[in-house]
């Protein structure tokens, strides 16, 4: 480590190659390989606070101050006392100083836990307990189920046989369903073995460290023989063993190199798009103060040659003081008394209101999660105003928009729908929580958390309907589901897709449970009773087939195949009979795609022995077939699965989140463009979108970019760019900063509305420099943009790619590590408190528990904070311009002697006592519009995405209202007071009396300008105007009074000064004439801007003036219904399914135990007769007729009423 917490040592030169030999750790040591230990923290104890001062003096302002603060120290020039400089500055640094260290304390207890982790690591032939940062290359380590993985593994051996593990990567790629490894044999013989472990001496050569998740290449050399490695036999560091006793496996990566540290972006400092506009308008200010003390400083020049040699006689120059030098000391004395342009109280307030737009975020109760106890937080309190300009939204998709939960919703089962909840009348019932669900009680298998509220179907299972039985039975037989048992009763489901899962899990209740299987059978319970059907094939489902089928023979010899898949995919294989059963279970789909569920169509075909054993030898063959092999089984599969019958169809919910979709549509109409970055699979992601309406059937074309070569991807892009816009040609807006030319990509409109899914090989190629900018403006001319199988990496490359040519904000959400990068690389981070641990939560700005609460996290808090921010910084700038330039008019009718027209006390207390409290209240409670009425026109966000409250042009506004209030405010009293008398004719035109003056209709003016700025008064808006006005004339008493003046003479020179002048009619008078011809332009303007081209937030209110303050009508929170009929619900496997393994005699578990049945008789358990009907031989009951009739269905009482949103 370095001085400054940094890797210091010598970067060794890029690597080619790594290799290691396993329990050699003086081998591996010589390369210099980083240790397993991470780090995310910024500082250490060292490094604190020279580090944090170099960030914290990057800021323009705060080097100003410590500038100023260099200038009060020497005398000659200063005409303020240091103190009143450098107490506000240590104030601010350390204020932030103790937020940073905070933050970075939580990063350190973060690191510490897991750096301190325990594993077992094989070292000098035993096994040793030692904390993960203890870990090296080529050490051997073993893991116990449900442990975190380590490092970067090479899988040696597993309890399991064949040595496969299975994995959880919910940390990685979001997805929760289960992955399979396997080791090689040479290396899985050795089991447990401790000593055959200690003694394996095997070298590894691979790939460097790198950030792909889905690739690794290397080879194994051991025992004279060297065996290819890939991404099967790895583990990656952030994965979760499951399913598996134990298992041993070689470091390859630790630490930092590990994938998923080379995932994680880097912690970046983060500035609000304002800060970043400060610091170009504090630059400006400063070059206006230069030229208003250069103008001053000449003024004093001309005088003092003018002038200043008749003064000499009573005010004798100092030795060598001539006019030239007394200009030099007057410049820099002026650039201290003009300082209050860019006071550091701004600095403090900024701070103050930051922090208190925070606490209302986490005191938010409508942000408040009841059954997690989760509020939201605000985890940084620097970028609340940013919170009200986002532009483009990043989301993950798996617990983000989703729960991640699948639940069996309804069927279609021989021309009968089930699922929907009809009254009397025939009219369809809402289902809620409240409804009583099916008792699956019966059942002493069945799942307790599953619920169907149907009880139509359960009674067609009692009764022993032959459809209804054959249908579950499908369910039950046609999947690809590992069953564990670890207790008698108490089934869990370990599923390649959540969708299988759900379906073999609804089966499971209805009385058709799956138990186990073995390479050869599958064993289920059959309404009470055991059967075990004899596995002859699997045909597995990939993303071409779309559909997947089993080839079973029943206990009692009969042959038949089950088939499941997309719709349109089954339907051109049933049977001529099926035509009329096929146009109900259509419309029946029709409905279910409405309501936006996954849809799947069941079929099934009784088989011949003779031809089956012709069949299953010709698929032998193809099957070891060396040329063309899938082409082969291609073949046979197509020629087997034809003349299905129908059996109906199912119809699941990828459960959203609670108003994800409302959330959507909200955002939407506030002009925020949502991008979702998946790790799951194209089918998976394009269901979710047309779930929530991003996509849409009434989209003019949804593009799919799924190409494999950089060619074809250019060409997709062009395809779909020239579709939307004939004749588009390149659009680029330069913009040049400090010598820089970057392309901003301009926004095009497009007439209709585009979708774009694009998947992670072709995003690999979309982001190259030559082609990521034609990636973005055609993506930026689709409404809605999905990119799926994207890696962690890929999501935080999509992010800056935006933040480059894009003028606009981004915010990123996510609730798993792998979307840590895009939270880091988005100007704001969120984090989902979800089901995949907290890294995403630790790595974000703000968090909380549901996508719901981001509507009110932008809409309210972020809107209002970016409206308060703006209304103070322009409220400040005036104020304090206003107040400064008063002296630079001043200067003209002193000498140019750096003079000050206020007491010193004035200015001392003018920002810290008498303005200080009222702009703060309206900088926390102003609202223009309440929270109903903001969610009730999200377009009010707009203004904040175009920067239009405050700006360069607002402030050169604010600037040019402060030159003429300034004016105002000193000829408007100087003409009042000149030559004037008292009533008694005493002369009132002294200075100290001009000052009390011209303080007094300044405070006044000011306060009236709060006043009319400020939307909505509350009483501590009333208390601190009120009371800082009070709080002036009191303390102007006190200070001015004879009594201060005898104990602190020299400090208080003003004696009876205030009542001399307070006193008086005429010094009201001239205050109440200034305090009007200050605010009358700001009237005057204000009403014909409203009156002329009023904006949208003039609009609102008015409308909210016409409802009396009345909230708006409360909004009807109906469930959003697409009406559609595209039906592609099942998510396809992005990859071949598990059919192979599980028929090639690599069993996945080891045998079960024999048991019972599990359906022991009741009080209230059914007792079925295990030779009826639900035995039957043929999945139906009876021989297949191409003349069966299908009894007409009236689907009238089925139909989803139409609702209007």
């Amino acid at each position: 480590m370095s001085f400054f917490g940094l890797d210091c040592v010598r970067k060794r030169e890029r690597e080619e190659e790594r290799r290691l030999k396993a329990n050699d750790r003086d081998y591996n040591l010589s390369f210099k390989y980083a240790t397993n230990a991470i780090k995310t923290s910024k500082y250490n104890a060292i490094t604190f606070l020279p580090l944090n001062l170099f960030e914290q003096f990057q800021r323009i302002a705060n080097a100003y101050f410590l500038f100023l603060l260099v200038l009060q120290v020497i005398p000659a020039i200063s005409s303020l006392s240091w103190f009143t400089t450098v107490v506000p500055l240590i104030l601010v640094l350390f204020v932030t100083a103790a937020k940073d260290a905070i933050d970075d304390i939580n990063r350190h207890r973060s690191d510490k836990k897991v750096n301190n982790r325990k594993v077992q690591v094989l070292i000098n032939g035993e096994l040793r307990s030692e904390k993960w940062l203890d870990v090296q290359v080529g050490d051997i380590i073993k893991l116990e189920n449900n442990q975190f993985v380590t490092a970067d593994l090479l899988l040696l051996s597993s309890s399991e046989p064949l040595n496969l593990v299975y994995i959880e990567t919910a940390e990685l790629d979001g997805e929760t369903n289960l992955k399979v490894k396997q080791a090689l044999t040479v290396t899985g013989d050795m089991g447990d073995s401790v000593t055959a472990l200690a003694a394996f001496n095997g070298e590894v050569r691979c790939e460097p460290p790198n950030n792909r998740l889905d690739r690794f290449t290397g080879t194994l050399s051991f025992a004279g023989q060297k065996y290819p490695l890939d991404n099967e036999k790895v583990l990656l560091r952030g994965c979760t063993l499951r399913n598996t006793e134990w298992c041993f496996g070689l470091v390859i990566f630790g630490g930092q190199e590990t994938k998923l540290m080379q995932n994680c972006g880097k912690t970046t400092f983060k500035r609000t798009s304002i800060d970043r506009l400060m610091n170009q308008l504090v630059l400006c200010i400063f070059g206006f103060l230069a030229i208003m003390c250069a103008i001053l400083a000449i003024g004093n020049y001309i005088w003092e040659l003018e002038e200043g040699s008749k003064f000499t006689v009573f005010l004798p120059r100092e030795e060598g003081v001539d006019a030239a030098f007394s200009s030099f000391l007057t410049f820099w004395s002026y650039v201290i008394i003009l300082n209050t342009v860019v006071p550091i109280s701004l600095y403090v307030s900024v701070e103050i209101i930051r922090l208190g737009n925070s606490f209302f975020i986490e005191w938010d109760r409508k942000m408040y999660y009841e059954r997690s106890d989760t509020p939201a937080e605000a985890r940084t309190t620097t970028l609340n105003e940013e919170l009200g300009q986002i532009k483009y939204i990043f989301s993950d998709k798996t617990g983000t928009l989703t729960q991640n939960i699948m639940t069996f919703n309804k069927c279609s089962i021989n021309a009968k729908s089930y699922g929907d909840v009809i009254d009397y009348s025939g009219q369809r019932l809402e289902i809620t929580e409240d409804m009583e669900s099916v008792d699956f009680s019966f059942n002493p298998l069945a799942d307790p958390k599953f619920q169907f509220y149907d009880h139509s179907l359960v009674e067609a299972v009692k009764l022993e309907n032959t459809e209804v039985h054959a249908f579950f039975r499908l369910l039950a037989l046609c999947h690809t589901v590992m069953a564990e048992e670890k207790n008698e009763g108490d089934l869990h489901y370990q599923a390649q897709s959540p969708d299988e899962g759900a379906l073999v899990t609804a089966a499971r209740n209805f009385g058709f449970v799956f138990r186990s299987r073995t390479p050869e059978s599958v064993t289920i319970v059959e309404m009470g009773t055991q059967r075990v059907y004899e596995l002859l094939a699997i045909l597995d489902f990939n993303n071409v087939r779309k559909r997947m089928s089993v080839i079973v023979r029943s206990p009692e010899g009969k042959l038949c195949l089950y088939c499941k898949g997309a719709d349109t995919i089954i339907y051109e294989r049933l049977h001529q009979s099926c035509s009329k059963l096929m146009d109900v279970t259509t419309e029946h789909l029709n409905e279910f795609a409405g309501d936006g569920l996954r849809t799947l169509a069941l079929a099934y075909k009784d088989l011949d022995e003779a031809y089956f054993k012709e069949w299953k030898q010709r698929h032998h063959e193809a099957s070891t077939a060396l040329e063309d092999r899938e082409e082969k089984l291609d073949k046979l599969s197509e020629e087997i699965e034809k003349d299905l019958m129908l059996l109906g169809a199912t119809a699941i919910e990828d459960k959203l989140q609670d108003g994800v979709a409302h959330t959507i549509e909200q955002l939407a109409k506030a002009d925020i463009k949502i991008w979702v970055l998946t790790g799951d699979k194209q089918e998976t992601a394009e269901n979710i979108g047309y779930s929530c309406n991003m996509l849409r059937e009434e989209m003019n074309e949804v593009f799919i970019v799924a190409a494999h070569s950089p060619e074809a991807v250019r060409e997709e892009l062009r395809k779909a760019r020239t579709t939307m816009k004939p004749g588009a040609e390149d659009t680029f807006v330069s913009k040049t900063i400090l010598g820089n030319t970057p392309k901003i990509v301009a926004d095009e409109t497009v007439s209709g509305e585009y979708g774009l899914v694009i998947n992670g090989h072709s995003l690999a190629y979309a982001l190259e420099p030559s082609m990521e900018v034609e990636f973005l403006r055609t993506a930026c001319m689709c409404k809605t943009i999905i990119c799926c199988r994207v890696t962690p990496l890929q999501k935080a490359q999509v992010v800056e790619l935006v933040k480059r040519y894009k003028r606009a904000v981004t915010l990123a959400i996510g609730d798993g590590a792998n979307d840590v990068s895009m939270i880091k690389a988005a100007h704001i981070g969120v984090g989902i408190s979800g089901q995949e641990g907290m890294q995403a939560v630790l790595a974000s700005d703000y968090s909380f528990a549901q996508f719901r609460f981001l509507q009110r996290l932008l809409l309210v808090h972020g809107r209002w904070s970016y409206l308060r921010m703006c209304k103070f910084l322009r409220y400040f700038f005036y104020k304090n311009f206003t107040f400064t330039l008063v002296h630079f008019w001043y200067a003209f009718f002193c000498g140019f002697s750096a003079q000050t027209v206020y007491n010193e006390w004035f200015i001392t207390l003018f920002n810290l006592v008498y303005t200080a409290l009222p702009v703060l209240g309206m900088s926390l409670f102003d609202q223009d519009v309440s929270d109903s009425w903001s969610f009730e026109y999200p377009q009010l966000y707009v203004p904040g995405q175009l920067n239009l409250y405050f700006s360069k042009t607002a402030f050169a506004k604010c600037v040019l209202h402060s030159c003429y209030c300034s004016l105002v405010l000193f000829f408007i009293p100087y003409g009042a007071m000149y030559d004037t008398v008292r009533d008694d004719g005493r002369d009132v035109a002294d200075y100290q009396s001009f000052a009390v003056l011209a303080q007094t209709c300044l405070l006044i003016a000011v306060c009236i300008q709060l006043g009319l700025d400020m939307s909505y008064w509350t009483v501590v808006n009333h208390v601190f105007v009120w009371g800082s006005l009070t709080m002036y004339f009191v303390v102007t008493f006190t200070m001015y009074s004879n009594g201060m003046y005898l104990v602190f003479t020299a400090s208080f020179p003003f004696i009876g000064s205030a009542r001399n002048s307070l006193q008086q009619l005429n010094v009201w008078l001239t205050i109440l004439l200034t305090s009007i011809l200050c605010v009358l332009p700001v009237l005057t303007y204000r009403f014909l801007l409203i009156q002329l081209q009023p904006t949208i937030n003039d609009r609102v209110r008015l409308k909210v003036l016409q409802a009396k303050a009345a909230p708006p009508p409360p909004r009807r929170r109906t469930r959003i219904r697409r009406t559609s009929t595209r039906r592609s619900g099942y998510a396809f496997s992005h990859v071949q399914g598990y059919g192979d393994l599980v028929t090639s005699r690599r069993y996945l578990h080891r045998p079960a135990k024999p048991r019972s049945s599990g359906f022991t008789p009741t009080g209230r358990s059914l007792v079925f007769n295990p030779t009826g009907r639900s035995a039957g031989y043929s999945p139906t009951g009876h021989n297949q007729s191409p003349k069966q009739e299908v009894e007409a269905t009236s689907l009238q009482m089925y139909r989803t009423r139409d609702m209007s949103f």
